[in-house]
């Protein structure tokens, strides 16, 4: 540790993402896309005027927010975009739960939500899923300074419904409570239409998964006008330029290629539950994923043992070093061919 550091950067364990390795790999390990943007993303590229990028972008990011509006049918000023999901997630910790009450959350959920308590000084109260490894609505306190959870939830895979969110809401009125939708399109049921009910709701979601477009950074918020104008007024007093320009004219030419859109995620689904089958014959216990990845523990073969193995033969994974995961591994979907190949391995390493 430096003796430059402030106290809190020696405190913090900062958030491990999945290896982005340098060699070919078949790579399932980071919940990536494994088809390519939507065509109009290419010729954007291709056209984009490159003396527009001597201005600054529109701080407001009006065109990208009017087109993610028109997609979820609200009205541009309940939408707010970000650098990716997690920047968007950062500033709504700071914006709506850095006070005296603990936030609530699932023990095992994405896991950055309890890097970002440690950064910004907000008590955690982790809650057990249930039996079936569900996150557990009925667990979550009115009383208490917030609830958060991804809906699918990863790296589980599960997601409730929509009513059955609009039940935690009708209990928890006074805190905000934060759905965390990245994997909503691959089979889940979106919360957005609960905000006009529910002042209190903020839906999160990224372009990075369903869209293709992990390595371009893009993340967005839908809630109501006071929520949007909370996240805007901690965005302005830390980067007032978010959205370049590039990345807003990307994301409008994603938005507007529905079939593509629909086309990908549809081959995700078809993909991920042919593999579940598939894994399951070998003997996994696979849970039931409406994400684009399945959570898999095998009974008879050790996780860690698992990992290296399939690394060893140019297949990466997820495998999380916790007591609560140490026996699963997380297994993205990719292509049909790559999921073979994941396949084939693995009869291999079970036999």
């Amino acid at each position: 540790m430096s003796k430059f550091w402030s106290p809190k950067v020696r405190e913090l364990t900062p958030y491990v993402p999945g290896e982005q390795p340098r060699e070919r790999l078949v790579k399932l390990n980071t919940n990536e896309n494994p088809y390519p943007p939507a065509p109009g993303v290419e010729a954007v590229l291709r056209e984009f005027p490159a003396d527009h990028l001597r201005r600054y972008p529109d701080p407001e990011s009006r065109a990208l927010r009017e087109a993610l509006a028109r997609d979820f049918g609200v009205e541009v000023e309940q939408v707010f975009v970000g650098n990716g999901s997690d920047e968007v997630l950062a500033l709504a910790f700071q914006a709506f739960f850095c006070h005296d009450r603990p936030l609530e959350m699932p023990a095992i959920t994405y896991s950055f939500y309890p890097v970002y308590c440690r950064l910004y000084d907000v008590e955690r109260r982790a809650l057990p899923l249930d039996a079936e490894w569900r996150v557990d609505l009925a667990a979550f306190s009115p009383d208490a300074g917030g609830a958060i959870f991804a809906n699918p939830n990863a790296p589980t895979g599960h997601g409730h419904g929509r009513e059955a969110i609009a039940g935690l809401l009708e209990r928890i009125t006074e805190s905000v409570v934060l759905v965390d939708e990245a994997y909503v399109d691959f089979g889940g049921e979106s919360a957005v239409p609960l905000i006009e009910r529910f002042p209190n709701l903020l839906v999160t979601g990224t372009f990075s998964k369903s869209r293709s477009l992990a390595g371009l950074r893009l993340g967005y918020a839908v809630g109501s006008r006071e929520l949007i104008e909370g996240l805007e007024r901690v965005k302005d007093s830390f980067n007032s330029y978010p959205i370049d320009s590039l990345a807003s004219a990307i994301g409008i030419a994603s938005l507007e290629d529905r079939e593509h859109f629909d086309s990908c995620r549809e081959a995700v689904i078809t993909t991920r539950d042919r593999t579940r089958t598939r894994l399951e014959g070998l003997g996994f216990r696979v849970l039931p994923s409406q994400s684009n990845f399945l959570l898999v523990h095998h009974s008879e073969q050790d996780a860690a043992q698992l990992f290296v193995g399939l690394r060893e033969r140019g297949i990466l994974v997820r495998h999380f070093n916790t007591e609560a995961l140490s026996g699963w591994l997380r297994i993205s979907i990719g292509t049909e061919d790559e999921m073979d190949s994941l396949v084939e391995v693995l009869e291999g390493l079970c036999r």
